[in-house]
């Protein structure tokens, strides 16, 4: 086994997905120091451990995940040459890498709810998380439409764990967005996963359940939820004062002007998805040039407008 190998074993990229963690910590103007929380440093920290428990619960599930798909990755054209399929990773080896994944996420946890007023309800969260990707692994997964559907809670499940980490108060809205824009990702990866193997294909059972053209209906609707839903949470989001200076008695949300960013990178990610691989594999997004330059400058916008707009 080489270093390599364990990386790609526990998926180290897409642990992307895990900075998700930080969406309340940046949404709750917690990037910059108030009379109410004068040490945005130390809630900083205690999501930046948030961040790293949460990898390694996503490395430890991504194991058990193999494990459990062994002999069917190992008839699969592309995952036969995960680590465990091709046995560069005994399943000794692989124990071993959970159990300290596992303890290394135990630890991280207990020093987020032990260093932070109100921060035990991430540890309820990332239980809860580890669990459902238990049941994905070994049930839910195989059920059409709850599979997708499970996948969307897994990204949520992430942006309520972070925002109980800091702690701050989770928006409904938040919650919406990031619901939506988790079932077009898992949308779009059925959909490649579909095209890969033909529709009919059983190295996946759930996918016998699905056809491109349902599909490509279930995405139309996702990707304009998602639009949708983020643009009416920049104008209507109970802590819009935060985001946007008065102007005489009103605020004025100054957070819309990141809308367009939303909606070329839902377009870009369409785009790229029905012309590369990135559908199949979301995190190869972060490859594509455009697509980079959009995030970095939509997460550069949001950060100023939350650190120097006045409540």
């Amino acid at each position: 086994m080489t270093f390599k190998d364990f990386l790609r074993a526990v998926r180290t990229r897409q642990w992307a997905k895990n900075a998700l963690l930080f969406g309340g910590f940046i949404f709750a103007g917690r990037l910059r120091a108030s009379a109410a929380h004068p040490y945005p440093l130390e809630d900083g920290l205690r999501v930046l451990m948030a961040f790293a428990c949460f990898c390694a619960l996503s490395g430890a599930a991504y194991l058990i995940n193999d494990w459990q798909d062994l002999e069917r990755d190992r008839a699969h054209p592309i995952k036969q040459h995960r680590p465990l399929a091709s046995g560069r990773i005994s399943l000794r080896v692989a124990f071993v890498m959970l159990a300290v994944l596992l303890t290394s996420a135990l630890v991280l946890g207990l020093a987020v709810v032990m260093n932070g007023k109100g921060t035990w309800g991430f540890g309820i969260s990332a239980l809860f998380y580890f669990a459902l990707t238990l049941a994905y692994s070994f049930r839910l997964k195989h059920e059409v439409i709850i599979d997708v559907l499970s996948v969307a809670a897994g990204f949520l499940v992430r942006v309520v764990a972070g925002c109980l980490a800091v702690p701050v108060d989770i928006s409904p809205w938040i919650l919406f967005c990031t619901f939506n824009l988790a079932l077009f990702v898992a949308l779009n990866k059925r959909r490649a996963e579909l095209l890969e193997v033909g529709e009919g294909g059983t190295t996946r059972k759930v996918l016998q359940g699905y056809s491109v053209p349902m599909l490509d209906t279930f995405i139309a609707v996702a990707a304009a939820l998602t639009i949708i839903s983020y643009s009416l949470y920049t104008f209507n989001a109970p802590h819009i004062q935060a985001l946007g200076p008065r102007f005489g008695q009103s605020p004025f949300p100054l957070l819309m002007l990141s809308v367009p960013f939303v909606v070329y990178g839902v377009f870009r990610f369409l785009l790229l998805a029905h012309s590369s691989p990135v559908g199949g594999e979301p995190e190869q997004m972060l490859r594509d040039r455009p697509m980079i330059i959009n995030a970095v400058l939509w997460t550069l916008l949001v950060s100023l407008l939350t650190v120097l707009s006045s409540i």
